[in-house]
C-alpha cells in the first residue's frame, strides 16, 4: 500500500489540467465551483510571495470562469479595463506555469499584455479604456463582417472617469454589438466617491421590488376604477418601475440594454445570463455583476483598499513583512509635511484623483476634511478643478503618479500654466516604479512638462529637501511641479523648520577638475557615491545637485561645466528631452562644446523589475555612473 505522503497519492489538482479556455467548457458545475477555490489559492499564495493586486483579481474569480466558459474566446475579444484583476484569467489562459513569476524581472506582467498571450487583445493599466477599446474592435469586426463577439468588463471605480461614459455614449449611437459588463464591487483602489458611486448603489433585491410593488397596488385598488385602470398598466411595465429605482435607467438612457444587478460569485447564473447575453445581443447591452472585492480571504474581504494593491505578506494573518529599518518613504513625508503647512496656511487645500492612500493624503482628509477633495478617476478635471481653486485665492495641491498626470497634459497647458495659476502638482512615483511595469513607470514626465512656458519643476535629492521645496512651492506665485519617487528617502534627518529656496538656484555639493556629474533628484545619492568611487581610482568628480529641473541655474552648471571640460548628466526620466537635453541646450546657447553623455533610458518603454534592477540596467546607479565616466576619459 503506497505512502499517503508520496507525491502518487496527492489529489491533482483541476487548475493543474487547465491549458485554455477549451478545458474548462468540460468541466461540470461541481468542477468549476472547485476550481474557483484553487484559482484564489494560488493567487493568494503567488502574491503573498512577490506582491500584486490582490483584492481585485479574488474579486472576480467566477466571473472569470464564467466569461471563458461561455464566450469563445480568444475568437471573442476579452478586455479587462486596467487588468489588475487579471490573474486568474492568466491562470486560465496558458500562464499557469510561469504565474510563479508575477510582476518578477523578466517574468509576466501583473496587467494584459499582448506579447504574453493571444488572450489579451490590448495592452491595458489606466482606468476607464474597456469600452472605447471594445467599441473600436467592434467597429472594426463590423466592416470585416465577423460576427464573433467583443466583451468589455469594467469596474464602478473606472466608472467615475469621464472616458467611460464617452465610450458608452458613442456606443450607445453606433448600436454595434458590444457586451459591457459592469463589475460593482463599490471600490476602486480606495472607497469610491461621487455622484455617480451613489447612484450606482440603489440596488434593489427581487424581494425589494416585490413588496413595492405590493405596496403599490394596495394603494391604488383603493382608487376604484381609476386605480385598476393605472395599475392594469403598471403590471405590464414593471420591470420600468425596476429600472426607475436602480442604475438602469441610466444606462438604458445611452441606448444599452440593461440587465442586472445579478451576483457575481453564482456560477450558474453568471453562466445562465452571459449565455442569453451571448445568443440574444442585438446592439449594446450592459450586464450589472455585483462582487465583493478580496473574495475568499478574509482579511481582504475586511480590508479590500488595504489588499489592492501589497507587497509580500503572511497568508494567516495578512500581515505586510516589511523590511526592518527602512526609511520612511517620500510619500509620507510629504503627507506629513502638507498636514505642517495647512495648520500654517489656512488657504493650502489638497486634490486627489481616488488615491488618498497612495498620495499620502488620508491624514489630511482626516484633520482638515472641509479642504480635502477626492475627485474619483478623474485627473482631467482635478487639474481644471484646482485652476478654479488657484483663481480665488486658495493655494491647491493636486497629488497624483507620473503616469496619471498623462492624462492631464492640455489642462496643465491651457488652464493652469496659460493664466500662471499657483497650483501645485505633487507628482508621486515619478521614475521606474519597479513589478507594476511599463504601465506606471513614471519616466516621461520631465520630457513632457520641461517644454510648458510658466511651469517651474523641483526635484529633491531627499526627504529633507522635499518638505523645503513643498514651502517653496506654497508661496511661489505660479504653477510649480514637485517631482518625488516610489520608496524610501535617504534616511536623513528632516528639519524641524522650513527654508524656502531661492527658485532656479542649483547646489554645488562637491568640487572637482575632470568631471562634472549632474544628478537630478533621487540620482544625488549614486552620485555622490559614484564620486567617492572615482576619487579612490584617481579621478575628481564636482557635482551640483540641479534641485531645479526648470528653470536651471546656468550660472552655477556653465561654470563647473567649463572648469571640467566633460559633463554626465543622470536622470530617473527618458533621455529624450529629458533634464540631460536641457542640459545640453544650455551648453549650446553659452558655445561651450564639451564632451557630454546623458545617462537615463533609452527610447523605449522600461520593462517590469525592481528599482534596483532597473537602475542597473539603465546605468544610472553609482556603478553605472562610475562605468560611463571611465569610458568618457579612456
Amino acid at each position: 500500500m503506497q505512502n499517503a505522503d508520496t507525491p502518487a497519492a496527492v489529489a491533482t489538482r483541476l487548475l493543474d489540467t487547465i491549458d485554455s479556455p477549451l478545458d474548462l467548457r468540460r468541466l461540470s458545475l461541481i468542477q468549476l465551483m472547485q476550481l474557483a477555490d484553487e484559482l484564489r489559492d494560488t493567487i493568494i499564495t503567488t502574491v503573498a510571495e512577490n506582491g500584486g493586486h490582490l483584492a481585485p483579481s479574488l474579486g472576480v474569480v467566477e466571473l472569470t470562469l464564467a466569461l471563458h466558459v461561455v464566450f469563445n474566446t480568444p475568437y471573442d475579444r476579452l478586455i479587462w479595463d486596467v487588468g489588475h484583476q487579471t490573474y486568474a484569467h492568466k491562470l486560465l489562459t496558458g500562464r499557469r506555469e510561469r504565474f510563479h513569476t508575477l510582476r518578477r524581472f523578466k517574468g509576466i506582467s501583473g496587467f494584459p499584455k499582448r506579447s504574453e498571450s493571444v488572450y489579451d487583445p490590448v495592452e491595458t493599466g489606466h482606468s476607464s479604456t474597456s469600452v472605447s477599446y471594445g467599441l473600436g474592435i467592434s467597429a472594426a469586426k463590423n466592416i470585416l463582417n465577423d460576427r464573433s463577439k467583443v466583451i468589455a468588463v469594467i469596474g464602478d471605480g473606472s466608472m467615475t472617469a469621464g472616458m467611460a461614459f464617452e465610450g458608452l455614449n458613442h456606443a450607445g449611437d453606433l448600436d454595434r454589438d458590444l457586451v459591457v459588463i459592469l463589475n460593482d464591487n463599490e471600490m476602486s483602489i480606495s472607497k469610491n466617491v461621487g455622484a455617480l458611486s451613489s447612484f450606482l448603489s440603489r440596488k434593489l433585491t427581487g424581494r425589494t421590488i416585490r413588496r413595492l410593488r405590493d405596496h403599490i397596488e394596495d394603494r391604488l385598488m383603493a382608487l376604484s376604477s381609476v386605480g385598476e385602470n393605472i395599475l392594469s398598466v403598471l403590471r405590464k411595465s414593471e420591470e420600468s418601475i425596476k429600472g426607475f429605482f436602480t442604475p438602469g435607467m441610466l444606462f438604458e438612457a445611452l441606448k444599452f440594454k440593461y440587465i442586472g444587478p445579478i451576483p457575481g460569485h453564482e456560477l450558474d447564473g453568471l453562466i445562465a445570463t452571459l449565455e442569453n447575453v451571448r445568443d440574444h445581443n442585438h446592439g449594446p447591452v450592459l450586464v450589472h455583476v455585483i462582487t465583493t472585492k478580496g473574495k475568499g480571504y478574509k482579511p481582504a474581504e475586511t480590508h479590500p483598499d488595504n489588499y489592492h494593491g501589497i507587497g509580500p505578506f503572511t497568508i494567516s494573518d495578512g500581515s505586510p513583512i516589511k523590511k526592518t529599518g527602512t526609511p520612511v518613504t517620500y510619500t509620507k513625508v510629504f503627507g506629513e509635511t502638507v498636514c505642517r503647512l495647512a495648520r500654517l496656511d489656512k488657504r493650502l487645500v489638497t486634490i486627489t484623483a481616488a488615491m488618498p492612500d497612495g498620495t499620502g493624503l488620508s491624514p489630511f482628509a482626516t484633520e482638515f476634511p472641509d479642504r480635502f477633495f477626492d475627485v474619483g478617476i478623474a485627473e482631467q478635471h482635478a487639474v481644471t478643478f484646482a485652476a478654479g481653486l488657484a483663481v480665488e485665492g486658495l493655494r491647491p495641491i493636486f497629488a497624483v503618479y507620473s503616469s496619471f498626470m498623462q492624462r492631464a497634459l492640455d489642462q496643465l497647458i491651457h488652464d493652469v500654466c496659460l493664466p500662471n495659476l499657483p497650483v501645485i502638482i505633487a507628482l508621486d512615483r515619478s521614475g521606474v516604479v519597479g513589478a507594476d511595469g511599463p504601465t506606471h513607470h513614471g519616466v516621461f514626465d520631465l520630457s513632457f512638462l520641461r517644454f510648458i512656458p510658466n511651469l517651474t519643476i523641483m526635484a529633491p535629492k531627499d526627504e529633507n529637501e522635499l518638505q523645503h521645496m513643498l514651502f517653496t512651492a506654497l508661496n511661489s506665485e505660479g504653477p510649480v511641479i514637485l517631482r518625488y519617487p516610489r520608496g524610501s528617502g535617504e534616511g536623513v534627518a528632516v528639519d524641524s523648520s522650513f527654508t524656502s529656496l531661492d527658485i532656479g538656484k542649483a547646489e554645488l555639493l562637491r568640487e572637482g577638475d575632470d568631471v562634472l556629474l549632474l544628478p537630478v533628484g533621487n540620482r544625488v545619492h549614486p552620485a555622490l557615491k559614484a564620486a567617492d568611487h572615482l576619487a579612490a581610482e584617481g579621478i575628481s568628480a564636482a557635482v551640483i545637485n540641479p534641485r531645479f529641473i526648470k528653470p536651471l541655474d546656468d550660472v552655477l552648471i556653465t561654470k563647473w561645466a567649463a572648469h571640467t571640460g566633460r559633463v554626465v548628466t543622470i536622470e530617473d526620466n527618458i533621455v529624450h528631452g529629458g533634464f540631460g537635453s536641457s542640459v545640453l541646450q544650455l551648453l549650446h546657447a553659452r558655445t561651450l562644446l564639451l564632451p557630454t553623455r546623458l545617462l537615463g533610458y533609452q527610447d523605449q518603454f522600461i520593462e517590469q523589475g525592481s528599482q534596483t534592477e532597473l537602475w542597473a540596467k539603465a546605468g544610472i546607479d553609482s556603478n553605472g555612473i562610475v562605468r560611463s565616466v571611465r569610458e568618457m576619459l579612456a
